[in-house]
């Protein structure tokens, strides 16, 4: 790469991609986009003076650096090596950062391949939530080569404020499922003491008191209960459907080495039965409510 700034490619402009993506493209980075369904995120980022590539080749022909921030590992494979693939139109030297929190095995598999062409990657999952994406306070785990990292660092620091390389390529998707099997598992655990103390008739102001005071006490918590409370779910904008897949991906990666996985399987039934009953888009901190519809009661009304 020259001195100029690498041209950018991003993929999946979505909840999480849109605010790091906005965030390249203010500082300078010649930014390429593919389109989505959701055409919000696409247009205002092409009102910020991103190009809309028609296709992944064309994409490709125009980054030096590729960002994915796709819902699977599946999505990442089609969009560099199906029909108008990417890869196919990327130069040797090229990067590919796959952002997407996915399972480990699969992103080794695809950084062989790309290794075949001459491409390197990284994978770089995002922690937090897309307020921190579009603030640019995002973190980030980084698997692959440290010099590839070094490289692309001044890109990663427009949207995170914290980079760890945890090392080879698919440690970061592996620190990430571990990491929010924590998170995305105490919601569960919150969310179902929360309906219960709601049937019990329980003042859940008084329980948030308790809780706060105590050693239960977690930011996870108090993000649930600002919707228990205010009816506000804003501070984490996790679609159950997310937190669902990342449940059943964290399960077959432990069960995969021989650990156990008893705990993350419970948590993960609770999140795919809610999402099967029609509410996959909502956000994570409104489980508590959904929980309690599974037992024909409610602790506040759901849009």
């Amino acid at each position: 790469m020259t001195d100029a700034k690498p041209r950018v490619g991003y993929v999946g402009v979505g909840l999480m991609g849109h605010g790091a993506a906005k965030n390249i493209l203010a500082a300078g980075y010649p930014l390429t986009i593919l389109g989505h369904r959701n055409r919000h995120p696409v247009d205002d980022l092409v009102g910020r003076g991103a190009t809309e590539a028609a296709n992944g080749t064309e994409l490709g022909a125009a980054s030096d650096v590729v960002f994915f921030c796709l819902p699977t590992a599946d999505n990442v494979e089609a969009a560099l090596f199906g029909p108008d693939g990417i890869a196919a139109a990327l130069k040797p030297g090229a990067i590919v950062v796959d952002s997407t929190t996915a399972d480990p095995a699969m992103t080794r598999q695809t950084g062989a391949r790309l290794a075949e062409m001459g491409i390197r990657m990284l994978d770089a999952p995002l922690g937090r939530s897309p307020n921190e994406a579009e603030a640019g306070t995002l973190s980030t785990y980084v698997g692959g080569d440290v010099a590839d990292l070094e490289e692309v660092r001044p890109i990663l620091d427009t949207y995170a404020d914290t980079i760890v390389h945890t090392g080879p390529l698919g440690d970061g998707m592996a620190c990430k499922l571990i990491n929010n099997f924590i998170s995305i598992g105490t919601s569960a655990l919150i969310s179902e003491a929360v309906a219960t103390a709601a049937r019990l008739g329980l003042d859940l102001e008084k329980l948030h008191e308790v809780i706060s005071a105590g050693g239960a006490n977690s930011p996870m918590f108090q993000i649930i209960m600002e919707w228990v409370l205010r009816g506000d779910d804003s501070r984490l904008k996790g679609p159950v459907r997310i937190a669902a897949k990342d449940l059943r991906t964290y399960a077959r990666l432990a069960e995969t080495v021989g650990a156990t996985a008893f705990i993350a399987n419970a948590c993960g039934q609770t999140y795919s039965l809610v999402e099967a009953r029609g509410h996959a888009e909502r956000y994570m901190p409104v489980m508590p409510g959904l929980i309690a519809e599974l037992g024909n009661f409610k602790i506040r009304d759901i849009d």
